[in-house]
Parts: structure tokens; sequence; C-alpha cells
């Protein structure tokens, strides 16, 4: 065995952020509240039914992870206090630290047995479930084939948990540290059902516990007492509103009424933050795609891989990122985001050519697929409720009109949003992916098989499917890299989406706050945020 034992790392950044009050600093004898505008109303707080960045911003909260992040968004010891990974790489025993759920039960590897074994059960439908396939029988338990008693996981003891894969697995320890893979608290869930995760009922292993949720309205966390790192969590009280209008949340910021704005900063507004609201406004890396989702089931018109082509020809990236939104987002003629750890290379084939070259041939295609100005194509474009994805949505349509297409635009807010696309009920689709392990194998795995994109749009392609799962096993980075590459570029040779940037972060965080660390995964633990001393 080699021994890879971790000591915890000190997450305290004690370098105050700068003198500009934005919210009225606690006195003594104060509760330390932060108040948030997280960007959108959850569907869920099961950790296990989630879906967006805004959900998990919560539940990341409430439920403590084998293996947790810092406030730079490295990886660190959360219940596991160390663990050994086998020299095959294929064994992975993890030792928990003395821990209770916030009902004084303790926190043993039976529950971690229990959490790996529902993300896998079918009927939870959990969109990262295949993360996990390397665990041994994950794949087939997910897809109904076997009983997730078969899954490779043992509670050697108390504490000790030990998870056999298949093959070795790079990003293994990234998979252990979502909030999917979250021991649970088997004997609150026995009893309460689905109704666990309500207040009054919640059970926490996390820094805080769920106190209240007001849909719409609100949602309270407070400080966990019985959390094992409890004293030294500063924060006493955070309170997520879901606030999906960047307008409305930089104007309950600068009043002082939010201490953190994740709804990012409408572009309209962005160089009046810039020149305002100084070290406030938070640029940053983000490892996240904006693209457009294709449906390409049967009878769908972009099931015409001619359409697919000419629509992503036809699109001026560049204008986009330049000119609508202007905060540093890159033109994306590519799936994987740039700045993703070991990122496969390749882009779409038309990359260099000018745009008189790719409407020509744009128009071509429309009319070999029976499609033009006198016989218009006509596509639902959905996207979720954001004023940036609207003009992104109306400028896209515009780019699209010389071919013949006519789009009718359909907003909804995010739940209802991300909803319909899991159901196929929609043509083409505004989708935002944000990087939930930093290893292109985030991205290239949502549309192989099983995969959520694969599920979401049907694409299917047995070749593809065959090189993202060798460059899984494969652990020379050089190798895998070139797997990885001949993977994206066979997705983006099919056009079987249409990527338009790579994403920064746009956030605002008040200067009273120390603790808070841009960082790619985008990941800011409330556990480490501290006021900062002015």
């Amino acid at each position: 065995m080699t021994s890879k034992h971790h000591k915890m790392i000190s997450p305290r950044t004690l370098a105050a952020l700068g003198s500009l009050t934005l919210g009225a600093l606690a006195g003594p004898a104060q509760a330390f509240s932060v108040d948030i505008a997280n960007g959108a109303e959850p569907g869920s707080l099961d950790p296990q039914k989630t879906n967006g960045v805004w959900e998990t911003r919560i539940t990341r909260a409430l439920f403590e992870r084998l293996v947790s992040y810092a406030a730079d968004g490295s990886l660190e010891p959360g219940l596991a206090e160390s663990w050994e990974i086998s020299d095959d790489g294929k064994t992975y025993t993890f030792h928990l630290r003395d821990a209770e759920w916030s009902d004084g039960e303790p926190i043993t590897a039976n529950d971690a047995v229990f959490a790996l074994r529902r993300v896998l059960e079918p009927t939870i439908a959990n969109q990262n479930a295949n993360l996990y396939y390397p665990i041994v029988n994950a794949r087939a338990i997910n897809t109904g084939e076997k009983d997730g008693s078969a899954l490779g996981v043992e509670a050697v003891d108390t504490h000790t948990l030990r998870i056999h894969l298949t093959q070795p697995t790079a990003w293994f320890l990234q998979a252990l540290a979502m909030t999917e893979a979250s021991p649970l608290p088997e004997h609150v869930l026995a009893k309460a059902g689905d109704g666990w995760v309500e207040p009054g009922n919640t059970v926490s292993s996390g820094a805080f516990t769920l106190s209240q949720w007001q849909p719409q309205s609100q949602i309270v966390v407070t400080r966990n007492s019985r959390y094992y790192d409890a004293d030294e969590v500063a924060v006493d009280k955070a309170v997520f509103y879901p606030i999906d209008d960047a307008n409305a949340a930089l104007n309950r910021f600068r009043t002082g009424e939010m201490d953190i704005a994740y709804s990012s900063v409408p572009a309209s507004r962005f160089d009046w933050a810039r020149e305002n609201l100084g070290e406030a406004l938070r640029v940053g890396p983000l490892t996240a795609e904006y693209f457009y989702m294709f449906n390409l089931h049967d009878g769908q018109p972009l099931a015409d891989k001619r359409v697919r082509e000419a629509l992503n020809l036809a699109v001026r990236r560049d204008v986009i990122t330049d000119q609508i939104l202007g905060q540093g987002q890159t033109p994306s003629f590519w799936y994987v985001p740039r700045n993703t750890a070991n990122a496969p290379q390749g882009e779409l084939e038309f990359a260099d050519l000018s745009l008189d070259e790719r409407m020509t041939r744009a128009r071509k295609l429309m009319q070999e697929a029976g499609y033009g100005p006198d016989h218009p194509l006509h596509l639902r474009l959905n996207y979720n409720t954001l004023e940036d994805h609207k003009k992104i949505a109306v400028a896209v349509a515009a780019m699209w009109k010389p071919l013949g297409v006519e789009v009718e635009l359909i907003n909804a807010e995010a739940a209802v949003h991300y909803a319909t696309i899991r159901e196929g009920n929609f043509e083409v689709a505004r989708y935002g992916m944000v990087a939930t392990i930093n290893d292109p194998f985030d991205f290239l795995n949502a549309y192989a098989d099983n995969g959520s994109a694969s599920q979401s749009s049907s694409y299917h392609d047995a070749e593809y499917d065959a090189l993202v799962a060798a460059s899984t096993a494969e652990l020379d980075p050089q190798r895998r890299r070139q797997l990885m590459t001949r993977a994206q570029q066979r997705l983006l040779d099919d056009y079987a989406l249409l990527p338009l940037y790579d994403y920064v972060s746009v956030h605002l965080v008040s200067p009273r706050l120390q603790g808070w660390e841009s960082n790619p995964m985008d990941v800011h633990p409330l556990r480490y945020l501290q006021e900062s001393e002015q």
C-alpha cells in the first residue's frame, strides 16, 4: 500500500480585503450573519437530487464529504481525516474522524456506504451518477441490472470505509468531494422519506443546519454546534435569497442588503461596477462552458447534421463575448473549457474561416436540408431567466435569420428550465456546464452513454464512448490527453452542440468578508468566511 496521509490545511486568509463598507459591521455581541443573492430557487436540497450550482452552494454547507474543499478550491480532508490508495490505484481506504450528525448520532462508515449505494439507485436519477461508475458494479446498479448491495464499498468497521474500483481513476477523489457523495443519515431517511430535507427534519453533517426554507423567498442555515470543527466556524447564520435578476442583486448589494451576489453582474453595468465597486467586484477563472444543447431525437429538425453545422457556422461568438458581454469570456470553438486541468486540444473545423466563407457554406447546407428564407425552419430556443441569457438568445436568433431560421424564444426560471431539458422537451436550449471535478472527463462523460447531456439530447456514438472510457483508465497524462482530444474532436465533428464561450466568474463580495477566494472550481465554503478587521 502506498500511504497518503493528509493533514488539515489551515483555511484562513488573514489579509483584509479592503476598506469599502457595503454592509453594517456586527458589534461584539451580535451574531455574524451573511446574506447571499444565490441566483435561483432550489428544486431540492437533497444533495443527490440537485442539478445547479445555486443548490450545491447550500448543500455543501449542510453536508460534509469524506474529501472536502479548502477556501482556495484545493482538496482537503473532510469527514475522512486520512486515506490510503493501493499501489494499483484500485482500492481506497478512508479513516473517518470522530464526528456526529446534528442530532448527536455518530457518523459512521455505514452512512457512507448507504449514500454511495443510494446515489446510484435508478430512481434517484442523479445526473452525476456516472462519475461513480469506476466503483465495482456501479454501472450495473445504476442501470438496474444489479442490486445496490453489490456495490464495491464496505464498512470495514465503524470508522473505516473501503472502496474498490474496476480500474485506476485519476479524478476519483474529486468525485468524492461532490455533495452527491456526502454520507447521509440513513436513520433519518428511513423515517422521514422524501421530507427529510425540510426544516425540522434535516439532520446535517456539515458546518450548518437547515433552519428555514420559505420557497421563492429565502433559505436560512445556522451554525451546526455538533460539526467536528464548529469552534473554527465564524458565521452564525447565512441567508440564501433566490434572486435570479442580476440587476436586482447588484442593487441590493450596493445598498448593503447582500454581502455576496452570485447572480453575476449584467453586462450593461459591468463597466460601472468595475469603476465604482473596486475590489468588491471579483472576476476570476471558472471551469465552465456556455453552450446551446441540440435535441437530436429522431424526428427533430436538429437530427439533421447539416442543420446543426449551419447553425454553428452562422454564430459570431466574438460579437457575444466582446460586444454583448465584455467581461473577459473566451469565444469557444470547442466543448471542454481551455482552463480545465489537462484540457484536450482541437476545435470546430471552420474556426479559421472568414464570416463570408462560413455564411456561404451555412446557406448551402440549409438549402440541401430543405430550408431557406422562402421555406423557413421554425425553432424553439429555451433559456433560463437572466438578462444576459436573453441578450445572447436574441443575438443568436438574429444571426440565424439570414439562413431562413425563425426563432421562438422561451424563458423560464432555472429549475423549470433544466427540468425541461432533462425531459427532452426542447429543440435548442441554453446550457451552462460548470465543472464538478476539474478534469475533462466531467464534460466529455456528460455526452457519453448514460451521461446527463446524452440522455437529454439523445446523442449516441459508440466510438466516442470508447474513447472517453479509455481516457478514464489511462494514467499517463500525455496519452490520456490524446484520447480526450480524439473524443472531443469527434463530438465537434458531429456538431452535437453549439459552443459559445468559456466562462469567467463574476461575483460581488463585500470587503467586510475575508476567506472568500476566487478559484477555477468556483467553490467558496461558508465555513471559511470571517469578518475582516477594518
